[in-house]
């Protein structure tokens, strides 16, 4: 479902034109088209890429009248913070209003290698996995381009206020982005734009919990960004219980998309495995799990499972963590326990959004 119809460069509110999704060639074409210099497009392409403006009257290099017919013509509207959070550690989660009355959630991380933007695809999500609260919810609609570009735009500027820039981008929000598939594309491509934040494509991730027809349609992009996928479970028995989608795209043809991507993009895959108390963290799992993925070329990020108020779910201790870690390096297997961060605020996936919308409908 991507954009659920909209089509690129249009709000569906208006109808009016929204410059934010457009490459610089087309808002070159656009303006061209307009009777306007070609330049002209290049430097409004700048002023919303590469200093995050959202508003034309603020663009103090263009003409006063050239700016006022802008404001006219098309839209350049960005969501508004609703709330914003920030954890002891400097994780901030950020609760975005969309002009459709729908909320989304952001989370800006700072890490040794620098600030990492975590972006959500979709309000809500069709995927039910058991340890994320966002598919408590339910499905709304996928994300357009725009609101997308928001969230970073509004964490780049705040973070900006420090001297400091988001370097990296995670899509490990809210929703399935390949379940939005070419809006995330089209995403991730003007975030690389050499006019605008010019993030490389090896510092983004596009998180799935296991769309193989996506995953092959990500291998055949040529795209070098990193697939993480959300692995949870070292079998199906166990794995469709807490990952749904893995009763439509099991586990075995899961791991030969994986292995398809590699192969095509030359870089490892990262799955992502929530530990949880008494249902994935066993021993056993460590080593079924150590066994289905030795030899390939990937990582795997261990996290302690994020409790969430709707679950009766429960983290592991700390030691059973360490002795899952250290089967899977038995096994050859490249191995991270990640760092909690945000544990003192609304932190995990969807819980934000779920309160806000618990209180005010």
């Amino acid at each position: 479902m991507p954009g659920d119809g909209h089509r690129p460069g249009e709000i569906p509110e208006t109808g009016l034109p929204n410059l934010k999704e457009l490459f610089p060639q087309e808002v070159e074409d656009l303006f061209s088209e307009m009777g306007l210099p070609r330049y002209r497009g290049r430097q409004v392409f700048r002023w919303i890429h590469k200093k995050q403006e959202c508003s034309f009257h603020n663009m103090t290099d263009l003409p006063r009248d050239l700016r006022e017919r802008l404001a006219v013509v098309f839209d350049i509207h960005e969501a508004g913070v609703i709330t914003r959070q920030e954890s002891r550690d400097g994780t901030v989660k950020y609760l975005l209003g969309l002009r459709d009355g729908n909320a989304v959630e952001a989370a800006c991380m700072r890490y040794r290698y620098g600030v990492t933007a975590c972006v959500s695809s979709q309000v809500g999500c069709r995927m039910a996995c058991k340890m994320c609260a966002t598919g408590l919810s339910g499905f709304k609609r996928s994300l357009m381009v725009s609101e997308m570009l928001d969230q970073v735009f509004i964490m780049n500027r705040d973070v900006s206020r420090k001297g400091d820039r988001v370097r990296n981008v995670v899509m490990m929000g809210s929703g399935e982005p390949l379940d939005n598939y070419d809006n995330v594309i089209r995403f991730l491509r003007l975030l690389n734009e050499p006019a605008g934040l010019d993030i490389g494509f090896r510092r983004m991730t596009i998180s799935t919990c296991g769309i193989i027809p996506g995953i092959y349609r990500l291998a055949g992009e040529g795209l070098p960004v990193t697939l993480s996928v959300s692995l949870h479970a070292p079998n199906d028995e166990l794995r469709d219980r807490i990952v749904p989608v893995n009763r439509r795209y099991p586990i075995s043809p899961l791991l030969d998309a994986c292995r398809a991507y590699i192969r095509a993009s030359g870089r490892r895959v990262t799955f992502e495995y929530s530990l949880i108390r008494g249902v994935n963290d066993s021993l056993s799992c460590a080593r079924e799990l150590g066994g289905i993925l030795k030899g390939m070329l990937c990582h795997v990020n261990l996290i302690s499972f994020n409790p969430i108020e709707e679950r009766s779910y429960e983290r592991p201790d700390p030691v059973v963590i360490k002795e899952f870690a250290a089967v899977l390096k038995g096994y050859g297997i490249s191995v991270t326990i990640r760092r909690t961060l945000g544990s003192d605020i609304d932190a995990a996936c969807g819980q934000l959004r779920r309160r806000y919308c618990a209180s005010h409908i």
